[in-house]
């Protein structure tokens, strides 16, 4: 097999439509829709200059450039500049992950680095409503829910959503928001508010199914009807 040896970082496509496909990194790296980026992603999820990748006296820094729908470093919306490390996972909106190479590493051409389980996305069924737990964002009949979800709405609806339609009991679901140290603190009228929220931003997008299914005596579950074509 075939090596590569650079005295250069290299950044390598992964689950997305550049996969395979590195670069070196000499002294800056943008990414984006323009074709004058030195990494080019043409979907329009990916704003015209997205992201930055530059050699800094601290190290070789990531840096969001103000982007629409944002990019992540390990799984958290980047919010600021970051030092990069060997193996670090960068994600371009919902489009295209990236694994970052220190100088020193050698690479096996043909061979993908393997991103981390913890934080590949979950598969995205065909379903009404999609739910990316890597980005934390949610789609409701192919819209954003824009404004995000609070962290309890998210909490509460990806419980739901990785139960793939079965019923979840009240006291699952206030483990999954409030934590175990805090369930029991939580009074039945506090998830019956964060339902009812929850089910006003979804309706927000779509008033023509209720997602959210309560399951008396027991819970709630999550019904999520086929993409419509």
């Amino acid at each position: 097999m075939k090596l590569i040896n650079v005295d250069l970082p290299i950044l390598i496509g992964q689950a997305g439509p550049l996969n395979g496909n590195r670069w070196a990194i000499e002294q800056e790296l943008l990414i984006g829709r323009d074709d004058t980026c030195g990494v080019v992603i043409q979907d329009r999820q990916v704003s015209r200059y997205h992201a930055r990748i530059s050699i800094t006296p601290d190290g070789v820094a990531l840096e969001d450039l103000a982007s629409k729908n944002g990019t992540y470093h390990n799984g958290v919306l980047l919010e600021e500049p970051v030092i990069l490390e060997d193996g670090d996972l960068i994600q371009v909106a919902m489009i295209q992950h990236f694994v970052y190479l220190s100088s020193d590493s050698t690479v096996p051409l043909g061979q993908g680095i393997p991103i981390p389980e913890a934080l590949q996305p979950a598969p995205s069924p065909a379903g009404r409503l999609v739910l990316d737990p890597l980005s934390r964002r949610v789609w409701v009949a192919g819209s954003e829910v824009n404004p995000a979800l609070s962290v309890p709405q998210f909490r509460l609806l990806e419980a739901l959503y990785n139960s793939r339609g079965k019923v979840v009991s009240r006291q699952e679901l206030v483990v999954a928001v409030w934590g175990d140290d805090e369930a029991t603190g939580v009074s039945e009228q506090a998830l019956d508010a964060l339902v009812r929220r929850l089910r006003d931003r979804l309706a927000g997008l779509d008033r023509t199914h209720d997602y959210l299914l309560t399951v008396r005596g027991y819970g709630l579950r999550l019904d999520n009807p086929p993409a419509r074509q």
